[in-house]
C-alpha cells in the first residue's frame, strides 16, 4: 500500500479509536514517505513522517516554518492563530514568547504548588462523594477535566465561575484543528467562539488595569503597558486564548488517557503515594505512550530532500508525533507502558523553539496529583470501557468510568 492509502485509514472510526496500527504500517515505508493525493477536508501534505529522529530534527530546525493561513483577516480564529506565538515563526515567535518566558518564572511556578494541592484535594473530595457506596463515577468528569482548568484559571486569572462558559468555546476550536476538521461549518463555529473569547479577554485586561491581582494576566498586562515587551493588545489576547486552550485541554487528555495505563501496572500505583519522582516518570511515559497532540506540520524552506524524499519549497510535512513516540528505533518495546524505562525525551510537547511553554506546569500538576490520587484511592479500578475523543489531532479520553473501592 502507498502512504496515501495508509494515511486515508486514519479517517476511519477504528483508527480514531486506535491509530497506532496505522502508524506502524506507515513506519514500514521508512521514517518519511511522500504523499501525492489530497483527501477531502484534509490540508494538502507533501509527505508524512513517523520516525522519531527525523521529526525531532525538523522541529528543531527553525528554517522549517509554519505556513500562514489564507484568508486570515476574514476569520477571527485564523487571525487569532496567526497573531500567537504557537502559530508564528521567528522573529515574531521569539518576540512574543519572550514575554511569556519572562513571566513563567521558577518563582511563579513554585507558587503554584499550594494552588495545585488545594485543587487536587478538593477534586478528590468530590470523587469520594460521587463514588460513595461503590457507585460508578466518571474519572474525566470528576477529576481529569476539572483539575487542569481550575489550576490554569487560578494561574492566569480567569474567574472559576466563567469556566463552564469558557470550555464550551474551546470545543469548536479544537474540532477545527482535527486532521479533517477544516470545513466551512467548523470554521464558522470556531470563528464565533474566537470572537467571543477575544471580547472576554479584552474585558479581563481592562479589569486588571483598574484592579491588579497576583496572577499571570496582571503580570503580562503590566509588562506590556510598561513597554518592556513589544506586544500589541491583539497579540496578547491571541496568546492568552491559545495558551489557556492548549494548556488545559492537553493536560485533561493526558490525565484521562494515563489512568488506564497506570491501572495496568498495580505495582506502580501501589508505589506512587509519597513518590513525586515516580510520578514524574509516569508523567513522561504517559506523554510518550498517549501524546495528547498527535501531529504537527512544518513547511520546507527550499527544494530539499529528507531521508531521500524530495520536498519542494513550501511543501508541508505531516509530523506524526504519536508515531515518533512509539518508534522502535528510539524506544525499546515502544507499545508497553513502562515508567521504569530510561527516560528519553518524547515528542509529546514538541521540540526546539516551539517546545510547549506550559510543560513545566503540566508536570507539576501530575507530580502532585498522581501520588495523592492513589494514596486516597488505592483500590481505584476501571468500571467500564473508556470513551475516546474521536479526534486525530487531540487524542484523549472523554469518559473513564471507575469505582473507588
Amino acid at each position: 500500500m502507498t502512504a496515501d492509502e495508509i494515511l486515508a485509514q486514519l479517517l476511519t472510526d477504528s483508527a480514531r479509536a486506535d491509530p497506532y496500527p496505522v502508524y506502524r504500517q506507515l513506519r514500514e515505508l521508512g521514517p518519511i514517505a511522500p504523499l501525492t493525493k489530497e483527501m477531502a477536508g484534509v490540508s494538502r501534505f507533501a509527505a508524512v513522517a513517523t520516525g522519531y529522529d527525523l521529526i525531532d530534527t525538523v522541529l528543531r530546525d527553525v528554517s522549517f516554518y509554519k505556513q500562514a493561513t489564507p484568508g486570515t483577516r476574514e476569520h477571527p480564529l485564523l487571525s487569532t492563530f496567526d497573531t500567537s506565538m504557537m502559530f508564528t515563526n521567528p522573529p515574531e515567535h521569539t518576540r512574543m514568547r519572550g514575554l511569556f518566558a519572562k513571566t513563567f518564572t521558577p518563582r511563579r511556578l513554585a507558587a503554584m504548588d499550594p494552588i495545585i494541592r488545594t485543587v487536587v484535594d478538593d477534586r478528590l473530595d468530590q470523587m469520594e462523594q460521587a463514588g460513595a457506596g461503590g457507585a460508578v463515577l466518571d474519572y474525566v468528569e470528576q477529576f481529569a477535566s476539572q483539575m487542569p482548568s481550575l489550576v490554569m484559571a487560578a494561574f492566569i486569572g480567569i474567574p472559576v465561575e466563567d469556566l463552564d462558559w469558557y470550555r464550551a468555546r474551546v470545543r469548536p476550536i479544537d474540532a477545527f484543528m482535527d486532521l479533517d476538521g477544516k470545513t466551512p461549518d467548523a470554521l464558522q463555529r470556531a470563528d464565533d467562539a474566537a470572537e467571543e473569547l477575544r471580547g472576554y479577554y479584552a474585558g479581563l485586561i481592562e479589569q486588571r488595569r483598574r484592579n491588579p491581582q497576583p496572577d499571570l494576566l496582571t503580570a503580562l498586562v503590566a509588562s506590556v503597558d510598561a513597554g518592556e515587551h513589544q506586544l500589541s493588545e491583539v497579540e496578547l489576547i491571541s496568546n492568552l486564548i491559545v495558551l489557556f486552550n492548549a494548556s488545559f485541554v492537553t493536560t485533561v487528555f493526558l490525565i484521562g488517557s494515563g489512568l488506564p495505563l497506570l491501572l495496568s501496572r498495580p505495582d506502580v500505583t501501589a508505589a506512587l503515594p509519597g513518590n513525586p519522582q515516580l510520578a514524574s516518570d509516569c508523567f513522561s511515559e504517559m506523554l510518550r505512550c498517549e501524546s495528547p497532540v498527535q501531529f504537527l506540520a512544518r513547511s520546507a524552506p527550499a527544494d530539499i530532500e529528507l531521508d531521500g524524499v524530495p520536498l519542494a519549497q513550501g511543501g508541508v510535512v505531516l509530523l506524526l508525533v504519536g508515531a515518533g513516540n512509539r518508534d522502535p528505533n528510539r524506544f525499546a518495546d515502544p507499545d508497553t507502558f513502562d515508567p521504569g524505562r530510561e527516560q528519553l525525551p518524547s515528542l509529546g510537547f514538541g521540540a526546539g523553539a516551539h517546545y510547549c511553554i506550559g510543560a513545566a506546569v503540566a508536570r507539576a500538576e501530575l507530580q502532585i496529583a498522581l501520588p495523592r490520587l492513589f494514596e486516597r484511592f488505592p483500590r481505584l479500578a476501571l468500571a467500564g470501557e473508556p470513551v475516546g475523543s474521536h479526534s486525530l489531532f487531540l487524542r484523549g479520553m472523554t469518559s473513564v468510568p471507575v469505582t473507588l473501592n
